[in-house]
């Protein structure tokens, strides 16, 4: 029988909530993209957004997620199925289920007489059979009408088309996944266009030209193309959302969903909490010169008094001493921050705390953010200048233009840690989710339970943590299909590990050092994940100003027993990678994996996130290793979206936490690598000058 539609519930939506982002003038059409109803235009998003669009019509339901990369570049994961669609090893009766992706780039923005003008590929990697090109151009011709007209190939040329450039190779319906070159630009052209009214701020309306024949659809009798003409009513229900009725193709009615989030702008209009205390200014040195004298540093315990005092001023703002030193004139803070998600928010806090407890004749502040016992840099401050500017204009770029940020990779002679600091528990009870997608017995899965997890410092740097699941509800143990992988079952036999309902996630000790200046090291044992445990082994060289960093890591891996306590299966692999890390402008993160898997195959894998001030970050990575498309199996090589939104944006207040979600169009066992907590370049880049100039506009709040 069919798959019911209502199972086809996508992915995208469980990671969106909703968020004002302002008026939509760049609507999004039947496919997710910028454009008309089934047609595109050549419009772009606002720069940074994520959308998703859920649309329906006839035999079709299509899921989109799409992002903004750069104000010119527009890119699409889509997730579809047809019913009744019978095409590689689906039946009549079956849905036919197909992952997408799409690309689209802005050749030319809109003047005053020309067009906007776009290139787009359209279901660009996979099996080909919904891909299509285009040349698009859009025009305003009053603030609420805009016209488009355009040339597709592909599907888009397949409706009284023009002419032909070359033959159009037909769609593989093999393993999918690879990119489908020959077909780009080839085969017959076919116009299409329209028009687009925004009614009022509320209320807009479209009419297109199709040049789509659903040839596919009509030859097997689930789809009828009675004229090329589409109209739709679409309604602004909220800044976040953007509904739509459509009459397609003179045959269907169609419904669709636009939801739209953009990570500069917080559902809560900003981050609340408890407002920073004032900078406490010093006394006039000629009125008080007593209290600028540094004859205090002779007085017995006076820096145990200090810190119990920084102590108490820092816990307000949640912040704690991993140790102080302090002379008649600097004071060095070794600083944990637990709380806020930017790193020059607490820097910020702890200089102003510091001016409260510090006496008057200690000038120079050293604030030294500390993660897992390792230094990641010295922040340099004058506090006469942290008193000028606090109410100064343009304060935050003042004070960064006077800070330094320099390495400090060894603790002072003479500091004395924080209270309690070591060892120390901290634990935590959370709900958990863990979900799967894109089986096509169930497109999506998941179970839902608790997470009990804790932590000891034991010394700085040697951290024991663990973490055990209970499952609540979910069906990730209904899975049924068996591996047909002919390598070894390194990830397809995970469903396997879903059928128990308690679980040992990880339990590990890592040791965490610097070896030396610009030098960050890491070592791992015991049960790393949820499938395997070794011992992982990590080196990364990081200078504090570069935007380059370069890092090697060794693992020896066993495969973990299904039940998930404490025994292991035979296999085990020897994997490890070298890896480049570039931090580009806007935002751009690029890294470069080049090594051996879990599998025992060798490659690489690419990855470019995008981030934002505020913690957001969406990107997308690639691996191709020495195992042929065929061995690999469905999909032919591992790629993926991921999408990390940190909770205080969607909540308004301050905390590191975050979630995560990848979206794989298949997970094999060809390119998989190990899941190690703390892999040092994301521990340690934030407190690096490129991460605390990225936030530094938070450093008085």
């Amino acid at each position: 029988m069919p798959v019911p539609f209502r199972r086809l519930i996508p992915p995208a939506a469980a990671l969106l909530a909703l968020a004002p982002v302002g008026a939509w003038a760049q609507t999004l059409n039947f496919y997710g993209v910028t454009g008309l109803v089934d047609m595109p235009s050549a419009e772009m998003q606002p720069d940074g957004e994520l959308s998703a669009n859920i649309g329906w019509f006839g035999p079709t339901l299509r899921n989109t997620l799409t992002f903004q990369i750069t104000p010119r570049l527009q890119g699409s994961f889509r997730y579809s199925g047809v019913d009744g669609l019978a095409i590689g090893g689906f039946g009549p009766n079956d849905v036919y289920y197909d992952r997408s992706f799409d690309l689209r780039f802005r050749l030319l923005d809109e003047g005053r007489y020309m067009p906007a003008v776009t290139i787009g590929l359209q279901d660009f990697i996979g099996t080909g059979q919904f891909s299509g090109e285009y040349i698009v151009a859009t025009k305003s011709l009053t603030p609420r009408v805009k016209v488009t007209g355009g040339v597709g190939w592909g599907r888009l040329g397949s409706y009284e088309s023009f002419g032909s450039t070359g033959t159009r190779p037909p769609p593989d319906t093999g393993r999918g996944g690879k990119p489908n070159t020959g077909q780009w630009f080839r085969g017959p052209a076919a116009l299409f266009g329209g028009v687009e009214w925004q009614v009022n701020d509320r209320l807009g309306l479209k009419v297109e030209y199709s040049s789509d024949a659903y040839d596919l659809e009509e030859r097997q009798g689930i789809f009828k193309h009675r004229s090329p003409l589409n109209f739709g009513a679409e309604y602004q229900l909220t800044d976040s959302v953007r509904l739509g009725a459509y009459y397609l193709y003179g045959s269907e009615l169609g419904l669709a969903a636009h939801i739209a989030l953009n990570p500069r702008n917080r559902p809560t209009k900003g981050v609340t909490g408890p407002a920073a205390r004032a900078v406490v200014p010093r006394p006039d040195r000629r009125a008080d010169p007593d209290a600028w004298s540094p004859e205090w540093t002779a007085q017995q315990g006076a820096p145990a008094i200090l810190r119990s005092n920084l102590e108490k001023r820092l816990a307000e703002d949640g912040l704690a001493v991993e140790a102080l030193a302090v002379s008649g004139t600097r004071a060095e803070l070794w600083l944990r921050n637990p709380r806020y998600d930017a790193g020059a928010q607490a820097i910020g806090r702890a200089a102003r705390a510091l001016t409260a407890v510090m006496p008057a004749s200690v000038e120079v502040f050293e604030i030294v953010p500390v993660v897992d016992g390792m230094p990641l840099s010295k922040v340099r401050l004058r506090r006469s200048d942290i008193e000028a500017l606090e109410h100064a204009p343009a304060n935050a770029a003042g004070l960064r233009a006077r800070a330094e940020i320099v390495d400090n990779p060894r603790r002072p002679a003479g500091a004395q840690n924080g209270t309690g600091t070591y060892p120390a528990l901290s634990w935590s009870i959370s709900p958990y989710s863990r979900l799967s997608y894109f089986d096509p017995d169930a497109p999506v899965r998941g179970d839902l339970g608790l997470r009990f997890a804790g932590r000891v410092d034991i010394a700085p740097g040697l951290v024991l943590s663990g973490a055990i699941t209970q499952k609540v509800a979910g069906n990730l143990d209904k899975y049924s299909r068996v591996s047909d992988s002919v390598l070894p079952h390194v990830r397809t036999d995970g469903y396997l590990y879903d059928r128990e309902d308690t679980q040992l996630e990880k339990l590990t000790l890592a040791w965490y050092s610097r070896p030396g200046t610009n030098l960050y090291g890491r070592v791992t044992a015991g049960y790393l994940e949820r499938m395997f445990g070794g011992v992982s082994a990590e080196l990364l060289w990081k200078p504090v100003d570069s935007r380059l960093a370069l890092g090697a890591e060794v693992n020896y891996a066993r495969q973990r027993d299904f039940d998930q306590r404490f025994g292991f299966q035979n296999y085990s692999v020897v994997t490890g990678h070298v890896s480049a890390y570039y931090a580009f402008d806007n935002g751009f993160h690029g890294q470069v994996d080049v090594g051996r898997y879990l599998a025992g195959d060798w490659g690489a894998t690419v990855a470019l996130d995008r981030e934002f001030a505020n913690g957001w970050r969406v990107g997308a990575f690639a691996t191709l290793t020495d195992v042929s498309f065929n061995d690999f199996g469905e999909g032919s090589f591992d790629k993926g979206i991921r999408v990390t939104i940190p909770l205080n944006w969607a909540i308004g207040t301050p905390t590191r936490a975050q979630s995560t979600a990848v979206l794989r169009p298949v997970q094999r066992d060809g390119g998989a690598r190990l899941a190690v907590d703390g892999r040092l370049y994301e521990t340690v880049r934030e407190y690096h000058t490129q991460g605390l100039d990225a936030q530094w506009g938070r450093v008085w709040r």
